[in-house]
């Protein structure tokens, strides 16, 4: 629940994210007469802004506290850039919006995001409070899921859905779809997310494919993806913890990339606290797989460029799980990322390479 104090009269409501986030323990009532600066002050000193006024107003609120908060310079190092996004989350996390029954927001302006609202939600919409900034969120994955993302070495969309990372960047997907296939019975894709690397892999005739996730929104919108692709038969959807039951000749796993703490909840795909999966993954990897199996670990070099983890260490750690490496492929990231010179992380955003890294029993 959240409490607030308005008009004289202490009310309160249920608290709505579907990222997990705590609600703000201070309120204060704001509509079209708050300036931005001052909605910029309270919302560092932690007093979260309930709106009431033009919906369109609390977007360009929003956009102008955005612009108040002070980005790492370029070249301040990777600590400096996730603190400087944390205090950006934190902030702009402060300005909130209420919902009436149905997923209806009351406030002048306001778009319909019932629709939006339901997929993210669920059915069940009774008065609620949430953050302005996740609700957007929640609008623009209503257009991605809507329109997809177009995956060429698929020649096909794929649609993820709201907390799922989406596959924009398309250079892994690229790596699975080159790789040599040690055998086409069977295929483990071990966090599947969308399923683009599951739908990949059956697309090149692996006749099953298990893929698992642990995240529930993960396994909804795999198996909707994959049902969208007609590739039922060949792809079983489990939500598990890594590693499905048995072994197969083929295990792909695509980690997040740096063994950092997330800032927000979307940044999972992102950030793997203390590299929990990318470990979990080579541990499980030789007892899972069948005599002169391969075990594909897609993963960028990113954090050895930002300091995060050597390629010493990663290389120890494939000795340890009882792993050696078969070979390895390589493809430079093409968005634009690397070529923006502006950016905090630029140095290292210029210098990664994605690595398909071809493991097999010591």
């Amino acid at each position: 629940m959240i409490r607030w104090t308005e008009l004289g009269q202490e009310r309160s409501a249920p608290w709505r994210t579907a990222l997990g986030l705590r609600p703000p323990s201070r309120v204060t009532v704001a509509d079209d007469r708050m300036k931005a600066a001052d909605a910029y002050r309270l919302a560092c000193e932690g007093t979260a802004l309930l709106w009431r006024g033009d919906f369109h107003n609390a977007r360009q609120l929003l956009a102008a506290m955005g612009r108040r908060c002070k980005p790492a310079p370029a070249g301040a190092g990777f600590h400096r850039y996730r603190q400087a996004r944390s205090q950006r989350a934190r902030t702009l996390g402060m300005l909130l919006v209420p919902y009436e029954a149905g997923h209806v927001v009351p406030l002048r302006r306001a778009p319909d995001v019932r629709e939006a609202c339901t997929e993210v939600y669920g059915p069940a919409a009774p008065p609620a409070v949430g953050q302005l900034r996740e609700l957007l969120g929640v609008i623009g994955a209503r257009e991605w899921r809507r329109e997809g993302v177009h995956i060429p070495a698929l020649g096909a969309r794929v649609h993820p859905h709201f907390g799922v990372f989406s596959p924009v960047r398309g250079e892994y997907v690229d790596l699975v779809a080159d790789a040599p296939l040690p055998d086409d019975r069977l295929a483990f894709d071990i966090g599947t997310g969308t399923g683009v690397l599951a739908a990949m892999l059956a697309r090149r005739g692996v006749r099953h494919v298990v893929a698992t996730d642990l995240d529930q929104r993960a396994v909804d919108c795999a198996g909707d993806n994959i049902a969208r692709l007609g590739l039922g038969d060949q792809v079983k959807i489990v939500r598990t913890d890594l590693f499905p039951a048995g072994r197969a000749p083929l295990i792909v796993c695509n980690p997040p990339w740096l063994p950092a703490n997330p800032v927000t909840p979307l940044d999972h795909a992102v950030y793997d606290p203390g590299g929990r999966m990318l470990r979990g993954f080579l541990g499980g990897l030789a007892g899972h797989l069948e005599p002169a199996g391969e075990g594909w670990l897609i993963l960028s070099d990113l954090a050895e460029h930002l300091g995060l983890r050597t390629r010493a260490e990663l290389l120890a750690a494939f000795e340890e799980a009882g792993l050696r490496v078969a070979a390895r492929m390589d493809v430079a990231p093409r968005h634009q990322r690397p070529h923006d010179e502006e950016d905090p992380l630029h140095a290292a955003r210029a210098a990664e390479v994605t690595s398909l890294w071809r493991l097999r029993g010591a």
